[in-house]
């Protein structure tokens, strides 16, 4: 069974900055496109960030300038640091893989991790 976990979230201030972390676990073999979604309290989920395995980043327009996406295939890991975090940032973010391979070749598909909460307050 494949797994994504989540870290990093807590409680910041405004201007600060947080840095979250997602693992996927189990027997992997290949981890393909990764991103970073949210979803603040009466609002639908939305991307934030995503990555290719080879490295190619896309940014919705909030999140340009102030956020990064990174990963290190050999870890399976992907990380978003934020900075100077706004209060509207406040949301749950999730990481989610689109598809990824375990070592017996089974394909596993729209993985989600359980999401890790990010409140920025003053």
């Amino acid at each position: 069974q494949v797994q994504l976990v989540e870290s990093g979230g807590g409680l910041v201030q405004p201007g600060g900055s947080l840095r979250l972390s997602c693992a996927a676990s189990g027997s992997i073999s290949t981890v393909y496109d990764m991103g970073w979604y949210r979803q603040a309290p009466g609002k639908e989920r939305e991307l934030v960030a995503e990555i290719s395995r080879l490295q190619n980043t896309n940014y919705r327009d909030f999140a340009k300038g102030r956020f990064t996406i990174s990963r290190d295939n050999a870890k399976n890991t992907v990380h978003l640091q934020m900075n100077s975090l706004k209060p509207e940032d406040t949301a749950v973010y999730y990481c989610k893989a689109d598809r990824v391979v375990d070592l017996s070749g089974t394909n596993y598909f729209e993985v989600w991790g359980q999401g890790t909460l990010v409140t920025v307050s003053a």
